[in-house]
């Protein structure tokens, strides 16, 4: 493997700037969160949720959800209603990103943790992304999409750690504009 196919996967990682979300469209979100702005705060999730689960090893969650949306780049982002009619072989699109790079295998090894939940780092990566979709949700349900209540009361059904249960809940009773309240400078 050369530098060459390592730029050239670093290329189609910039996919997800510009993949956005769909789902959200469903309830009139016009511009959307990118593919990655959504990686970006699920990976900090999951650090969050990995030491609030007493993880041992948090930077694994945090590389599991860094590459758990990496076939979007290749497949676009399908949503729930789409994904009742079409075929997706999201797995066959990763081992191809992946097989020119001399790491690709470790690199899917993570993706399929949280593609399959099979480990406790895929559960926890897992709820960490599902978090952060609930969070998402909450603050397009105050600037008046009502319908994204629809995603938090789903996600509260998946959700499987203690720690995202606790954290949803207290989400629920939050205003996401509560953290700079008190901080202005006159």
């Amino acid at each position: 493997m050369g530098n060459k196919e390592i730029v050239d996967f670093i290329f189609e990682l910039a996919q997800l700037k510009r993949i956005r979300h769909e789902g959200w469209r469903l309830i009139g979100i016009e511009d959307p969160e990118s593919v990655a702005a959504h990686t970006a705060r699920a990976i900090q999730i999951g650090f969050i949720l990995a030491k609030m689960e007493k993880y041992e090893n948090p930077f694994e969650i945090c590389s599991i959800l860094a590459f758990h949306e990496i076939a979007e780049c290749r497949t676009g982002d399908i949503h729930r209603i789409a994904n009742r009619y079409i075929q997706l072989d999201d797995e066959s699109a990763v081992k191809d990103q992946l097989k020119k790079l001399d790491f690709g295998e470790e690199i899917f090894e993570l993706w399929k943790q949280i593609k399959y939940k099979n480990t406790r780092a895929g559960i926890i990566a897992k709820d960490a992304d599902l978090l952060e979709m609930a969070f998402t949700a909450k603050e397009y349900i105050e600037r008046g999409h009502t319908f994204a209540q629809d995603w938090i009361s789903n996600i509260s059904k998946r959700l499987q750690t203690d720690s995202a249960k606790n954290l949803l809940a207290a989400l629920e009773k939050s205003n996401s504009n509560d953290w700079w309240q008190g901080l202005k400078k006159f």
